[in-house]
């Protein structure tokens, strides 16, 4: 597994970390948004030789010609494969940068800097990297794991609070999957002021423990998926729409509706399901959307990775924070779930 390294310091303990490493270039991806706020953060601990590349913000341009775009930059400097690559970004960049890091002359070096909570507590950590691809989430990519990830709650205060709530579903998520103690200690009233850097530590260390005991997503990896077969459907269709959704906020619609299904096809009992709709609708509300969408929203989970041929494969709740994979559920079942979260 990659090195985690914890700061309140994050250009002195960034720069510590990469004088000890032996590299011939260093270059920095960010996009527009982590340039402006979260770059200035960083820039005195790097060494002033370091290159930079910057791309459009956006879950929209996590794309082939995006990474085009990328290697030819790594190409023009003439980055060698001793490069060193620092992604600084949400989960876009670190997905991507990192996608484009690891299949550069077959690979170089990399290491994630999360900016946003959702990258702290799930995008960084884990080894997944990759794009989207005509419309699929996450179509094309790889396992590499990074050099380390260094991540600092400095860089919360640079978020609006939609993007903070966004990463808060993974939280959640991580307590509903494998701590019913830590689902009961979060907060919905005021859950914007907490103990980040707990938290972040917390939910690091449920996706670190699953990810080790499963690296490639063959089995157990799997449940880190709750919430997002559907939700991943959800943020694809909308993706280029007036109404796109953050990806936590996405998961949220997931998580509502795949609770449903745990609670049809793998013993969430009814009061925990509502427990679940309760607490996640207080922080997200509620996603208005016309009827006639869902069955084109049904269609793209059939494009989930976890699937294998036809059959489609879903991670659902026994019960708050202990979770079953492998789940075979049909597309009227899926439906029946969407027109539920449309009913509460």
């Amino acid at each position: 597994m990659e090195t985690i390294i914890y700061t309140h310091k994050i250009a002195q303990d960034l720069g510590n970390y990469i004088s000890t490493l032996n590299f011939s270039k260093l270059g920095v991806i960010t996009d527009t948004n982590t340039e402006k706020f979260c770059y200035p953060l960083i820039k005195d601990g790097l060494p002033e030789s370091h290159l930079h590349f910057s791309f459009m913000a956006g879950e929209a341009n996590k794309n082939l010609d995006t990474c085009s775009a990328i290697w030819q930059w790594m190409t023009d400097e003439g980055f060698d494969r001793k490069t060193l690559i620092i992604n600084l970004g949400g989960g876009v960049t670190g997905d991507m940068g990192g996608f484009c890091a690891a299949t550069y002359k077959r690979g170089v070096n990399f290491i994630n800097v999360p900016t946003t909570l959702l990258s702290q507590v799930d995008a960084s950590v884990g080894g997944k990297l990759g794009i989207d691809f005509n419309g699929f989430k996450n179509h094309i990519g790889v396992f590499t794991q990074p050099k380390a990830v260094i991540i600092s709650d400095e860089f919360l205060e640079t978020l609006p609070e939609q993007e903070l709530r966004s990463g808060y579903a993974e939280v959640i998520k991580h307590g509903l999957i494998r701590s019913e103690g830590y689902f009961n200690c979060l907060k919905t009233e005021g859950w914007q002021n907490q103990n980040w850097r707990d938290i972040i530590e917390r939910s690091v260390s449920i996706k670190k423990e699953v990810v080790e005991k499963d690296p490639k997503e063959s089995g157990l990896r799997k449940i880190l998926n709750f919430g997002h077969t559907i939700g991943h459907a959800f943020e694809s269709f909308y993706l280029d729409s007036e109404k796109h959704l953050l990806h936590g906020e996405a998961i949220a619609i997931g998580m509502v509706c795949e609770a449903f299904l745990s609670h049809q096809k793998s013993g969430l009992s009814a009061s925990e399901l509502q427990t679940i709709q309760k607490i996640v609708i207080s922080i997200y509300g509620k996603f208005d959307f016309p009827q006639e969408d869902i069955a084109e929203i049904v269609g793209l989970c059939a494009h989930d990775k976890k699937n294998e041929g036809v059959e489609m494969k879903f991670s659902l709740l026994n019960q708050i924070g202990k979770c079953d994979f492998n789940i075979p559920v049909n597309k009227e079942e899926i439906t029946q779930a969407i027109q539920l979260y449309k009913t509460i």
